[in-house]
């Protein structure tokens, strides 16, 4: 007779393995679903810059510095060119509105000025000769008329003789009609001088005034030629300071060459190269002040130059109040540029963060300063010493402003020491 064995209960040695096997099952399970994946990366806090997320006033400007210029600067050209024989006057000479700086020579002219005397004096010559051959032939119509005046009164009387004869019959027909010929050539004769004459006359008139013009025009030739040659003298166009004169005796120099430039110190500007991060909100207008010895000083901006070099533009300012006493050309001012009205911001201060997240993002610490997560921002205005945080921090906050190159693209870190 067989014996039935009773079946153990409870978990068996055999039942371990499957048992071990579904516990990491769902502990794996749990991490995939609960944990958090982010890659982290441990690092030295006494390295970083912490920097406070505050509330608080910020002020729109931005800073740069500048160097004063002379507020005008008139550029030295020669409106003839020729070779420098003279510099009258030396760089850093006080000058006055028409004082020779450089003498210049240009035989080329002179020999311009010459010619155009000798035909000048061509034409007067030839307008004189004119002049008396015109009296001569005056003199001889004159004459002619006079000859005519007396033959036609002759004819004519002896015509009305001949007329009065013939009528008494005591002459014959012949006499007659030859006497009334005569009388009719001499008018027609008469006629034609006077007419001639006349036409001389016009003629005359018109030659002697084109004659004269252009006698006029050569005189005024001779004169712009002069001119020119009073232009080898070049001469200052303002009062101020000679601050440049770059020639040499012996140079040839070309008509609007630039030789020099003479500066307006009567009153200064402020010339400033700003970053084209500014270019749309700097105009004209705009208020700015520097400091010097203690003494605060306002500026305004006169105008924008729209170029961009190397990533600036330029803008003078001009003085709206008083200025240095010790103000030279060439120092430089460090000046405040105010780009609009304090508002009150949310805003962290400015760091090397900045170069490699372009503003869009930012490591904040948690609340026991042990790690630092990365979190999106959105940065609106800024100023030399802040940014200005549209969205993604709050007052009291932290974060880290400091370079972020060695954290690569790890979004959280472990503050160590």
């Amino acid at each position: 007779m067989d014996i039935q064995l009773e079946k153990k209960k409870g978990i068996q040695k055999k039942h371990i393995p499957y048992i071990a096997g579904g516990v990491c099952f769902l502990i794996l399970v749990g991490w995939v679903v609960f944990g958090n994946h982010a890659s982290t990366l441990k690092v030295d806090a006494r390295g970083l810059n912490i920097g406070n997320v505050t509330r608080e006033q910020f002020n729109d400007f931005v800073r740069t510095d500048g160097q004063v210029q002379p507020i005008t600067v008139v550029q030295l050209s020669p409106e003839e060119g020729g070779i420098v024989q003279e510099k009258v006057v030396e760089e850093g000479a006080q000058v006055k509105k028409g004082d020779v700086i450089v003498r210049l020579s240009n035989s080329s002219l002179d020999l311009q000025i010459l010619d155009a005397e000798a035909q000048l004096a061509e034409k007067q010559n030839f307008l004189r000769n004119t002049q008396v051959t015109m009296e001569q032939d005056k003199l001889n119509n004159q004459l002619e008329k006079a000859q005519l005046d007396v033959d036609m009164t002759r004819s004519r009387r002896a015509y009305e003789q001949q007329k009065k004869l013939y009528e008494e019959e005591l002459i014959a027909k012949e006499d007659y009609l030859k006497a009334e010929e005569d009388y009719h050539l001499a008018s027609q004769k008469y006629a034609l001088v006077v007419e001639r004459l006349r036409q001389d006359s016009i003629s005359r008139t018109i030659q002697m005034e084109e004659m004269e013009t252009s006698l006029a025009n050569m005189r005024r030739n001779i004169a712009l030629v002069h001119e020119r040659k009073e232009h080898l003298n070049v001469r200052s166009q303002i009062d101020g300071e000679l601050g440049l004169l770059d020639v040499v005796l012996g140079q040839n120099v070309s008509p609007g060459q630039m030789i020099g430039q003479i500066n307006d110190l009567s009153d200064y500007k402020i010339e400033a190269m700003i970053d084209e991060h500014y270019i749309d909100r700097v105009k004209p207008g705009l208020s700015a002040t520097f400091e010097r010895q203690g003494v605060n000083y306002a500026l305004t901006v006169r105008k924008v130059y729209p170029e961009v070099r190397e990533g600036k533009f330029r803008t003078d300012f001009v003085f709206t109040g008083k200025r240095p006493d010790n103000i030279r050309s060439g120092q430089t001012y460090y000046i405040n540029l105010e780009l609009g009205q304090p508002t009150e911001s949310i805003i962290i201060p400015r760091g090397t963060f900045f170069q490699s997240t372009g503003g869009n993002w930012i490591y904040v610490l948690d609340k026991e300063g042990k790690k630092a997560y990365r979190r999106p921002i959105k940065i609106g205005r800024q100023n030399p010493q802040y940014y200005e945080v549209l969205e993604g921090l709050e007052a009291g906050e932290k974060v880290i402003v400091s370079s972020y190159e060695s954290f690569k693209d790890n979004e959280v870190l472990i503050l160590g020491n």
